[in-house]
């Protein structure tokens, strides 16, 4: 079932196209990402979805239904990706107050216990470091036992281990039956966690797969490099696509069992790959091909 429908979405700041024409389809429980660099229209376009702007082309509905309806308010979470709430607010207030807001709320304690913060229950928002402030916000869009999760810069301010315990709990949420439409620059999250990814770029959808077909598709699966102890060639051996060499460092890359075509064949030749190197291409290298910019 599709849970989030949007076709040859358009939205205009003035002057400015920040989203020119973005479609894609979302379906029942999978976690679906969304990436570009900053100023591709990642975020307006999830505002559209949110019911927080009005598309000024294009069309959009959620749960099929209109974002704004009052029916999609109470079965959708959102997690904007800035928000503040009053300086003196407690945390525990904070969650009972947008408790309210729902006709079926999560309970708030357990749900603080797994974002790591039951024990800043009674602190003032003021008070809280960055990183706890994201996790608040990642509470409170879940705090309303969601049919669906809009995630925008997920785990931004986070240390290494709270964004893989947060990524364990979007996982969990997924399992729960939850879908998620998760908006994120972090190539390793969006690789992580996501069954699908919509590229966006200048405002457009340049691509639609799992992380693992967009790699295979744009990207060149392996790169080895080494420095050879002596002549070699690679002519015809097979996974090859391209070679390289820049003062003395080969770089090679292609697909298949790559590394191990080039050990054979340079075995073959008597010659020893010096500092060798493996490196297998990931989504950074998918996104890379298919928008000609970094993250």
């Amino acid at each position: 079932m599709t849970v989030i429908d949007v076709q040859r979405l358009q939205k205009r700041y003035g002057e400015r196209a920040a989203v020119r024409d973005v479609s894609f389809a979302v379906e029942h429980g999978e976690i679906f990402g969304i990436i570009g660099r900053n100023g591709a229209g990642k975020t307006t376009t999830v505002e559209c979805v949110e019911g927080l702007r009005t598309p000024d082309g294009g069309s959009v509905r959620v749960l099929g239904r209109e974002p704004g309806d009052p029916v999609v308010r109470q079965r959708l979470g959102v997690q904007l990706q800035e928000s503040q709430l009053p300086d003196r607010i407690r945390v525990r207030e904070a969650m009972e107050l947008f408790a309210s807001f729902y006709e079926r709320p999560a309970a708030t304690g357990p749900l603080l216990e797994r974002l790591g913060l039951a024990e800043h229950g009674g602190k003032q928002y003021k008070k809280l470091s960055g990183g706890q402030k994201q996790r608040l916000s990642i509470a409170l869009s879940l705090v309303g036992s969601p049919e669906v999760a809009i995630l925008d810069e997920l785990t931004t301010g986070l240390d290494p281990q709270a964004r893989r315990d947060t990524w364990r709990l979007i996982s969990d949420i997924r399992d729960q039956g939850v879908t998620i439409l998760l908006v994120t620059h972090f190539m390793d999250e969006a690789e992580r966690l996501c069954d699908r990814i919509a590229v966006i770029d200048a405002g457009r959808t340049v691509a639609i797969d799992t992380p693992g077909a967009l790699i295979r598709a744009a990207a060149a699966g392996v790169t080895v490099t080494f420095r050879p102890s002596g002549p070699a060639d690679l002519t015809g051996v097979p996974g090859v696509g391209s070679v390289t060499v820049d003062d003395g460092l080969w770089t090679v890359t292609g697909g298949g069992n790559l590394a191990h075509e080039v050990s054979r064949a340079l075995a073959a030749q008597e010659v020893v790959p010096l500092e060798l190197n493996i490196v297998q291409a990931g989504l950074e290298s998918a996104f890379v091909a298919l928008t000609g910019k970094e993250s």
